[in-house]
């Protein structure tokens, strides 16, 4: 039987990464021969496949010029006392943060533990005009009211979600379930926040063939910063650092967003009784995930759902005949590494479709934004739910042929 907590293997092959860094710098050499790292600068590296795709790190070196130091970028804030914004239930592959061993129920502890215990207030957006100072009537921003730290620019209809109000309506599910807070913390300083809870029962996916055994999380993120929403999502990640954060998002099985209006508070009552139904998302989701796992495909079935899914008109140009010639090489390539590891099935189609849009596909960044920063926002946000879906469905059809 094969048990698969994405954490625990998320941690250890962080783990075994950075090992095999320190120990000489072949290791690292060969990495980057593989494909498996790239250099993005002066020592400064990027993860390219594995659970921290998307990750980077320092290579810290000696007056000799040999690795000394690998320091691995987990994205955590910094509190004013040094410690790091992060309260676990146990230690992550990191090894920073506030960790009480088994968890606690105390959701005061937790924020005060993870620094999330702050709120979030508004402020005049000012500006100056021939020495005058003016308020901009249609534009505010969001200020940290602990350390008066600006968060973000919001229109004038944004109100605040706070911390703990966003995060308490989980109370009655930690109570209702016997469980622990898991998880809580901060990123680009307090612009972003997460919590998590786990919940008590794991679900299996195709108990007879890769019997991948998933334990789920109830995670909670929130943006202070007006380029996110407040959302929850039922995923079988538990946030621990910035690159965990973005796969919670990534692989939720469901979610439930609001915007920050003025009756966003009394709206997140709605979210507590759509996550009550958390249990049975899951078990439907094992269900159609086995369905997949149990369907071989050809690798023309394949091709048939990537021209559903990204249609090539015949009178299409030459530039976007090339481009889905890119993109079919790059599905191809993702589709043969899961295949390898899981048979070649549905299964394996999608997690090559889902891999391709959230590392992959090229983003098209605002000026104010890194390709980076794009490619993260589009994923929390979720902007390729819907094709994801439409390729979920469709590759489930291939059961009934």
């Amino acid at each position: 039987m094969s048990i698969t907590d994405v954490n625990t293997a998320f941690a250890a092959e962080k783990t075994a990464q950075v090992e095999a860094v320190r120990e000489q710098e072949r290791a690292l050499q060969a990495r980057v021969n593989r494909g498996e790292v790239r250099m993005i600068g002066a020592d400064r590296y990027e993860v390219l496949t594995g659970w921290d795709r998307g990750e980077t790190f320092t290579v810290s070196r000696n007056t000799e010029g040999q690795i000394e130091q690998i320091i691995a970028n987990h994205g955590l804030d910094e509190q004013a006392d040094g410690t790091i914004s992060l309260y676990a239930s146990s230690p992550a592959w990191h090894g920073l943060g506030q960790i009480i061993p088994g968890g606690t129920t105390d959701i005061d502890e937790v924020l005060r533990l993870s620094g999330l215990d702050f709120e979030v207030t508004t402020v005049p957006a000012l500006y100056e005009w021939q020495g005058e100072t003016r308020e901009h009537a249609d534009q505010q921003h969001t200020v940290r009211s602990d350390t008066g730290a600006a968060l973000g620019a919001v229109g004038s209809r944004y109100t605040p979600i706070q911390n703990r109000a966003g995060f308490v309506f989980l109370q009655e599910l930690v109570s209702r379930y016997d469980v622990v807070w898991e998880s809580a913390g901060l990123l680009r300083g307090g612009k972003r926040v997460f919590i998590s809870i786990r919940l008590p029962e794991a679900v299996t996916v195709d108990a007879d063939g890769i019997n991948d055994i998933v334990v789920p999380y109830i995670a909670v993120m929130n943006d202070h910063s007006g380029n996110g929403q407040f959302q929850c999502v039922v995923t079988p990640w538990r946030p621990v650092c910035a690159n965990t954060e973005r796969f919670a998002v990534r692989d939720a099985v469901t979610r439930w967003a609001v915007r920050h209006t003025a009756g966003a508070t009394s709206q997140i009552k709605e979210a507590r009784r759509t996550l009550g139904l958390s249990s049975q998302y899951f078990e439907r989701f094992a269900d159609e995930e086995t369905a997949l796992a149990r369907t071989d495909i050809a690798i023309a079935d394949f091709h048939q759902v990537i021209a559903d899914l990204w249609p090539l008109d015949e009178d299409a140009s030459n530039r976007k005949r090339t481009n889905h010639a890119t993109r079919l090489d790059a599905l191809d390539d993702i589709f043969r590494t899961e295949s390898e590891r899981v048979g070649r099935t549905a299964y394996a189609a999608e997690r090559a479709i889902t891999g391709y849009l959230d590392h992959v596909t090229p983003r098209r960044p605002p000026q104010s934004m890194t390709e980076e920063i794009a490619r993260a926002t589009a994923v929390l946000e979720g902007a390729d739910d819907e094709i994801k879906t439409k390729a979920h469905r469709r590759l489930l059809q291939l059961r009934t042929r």
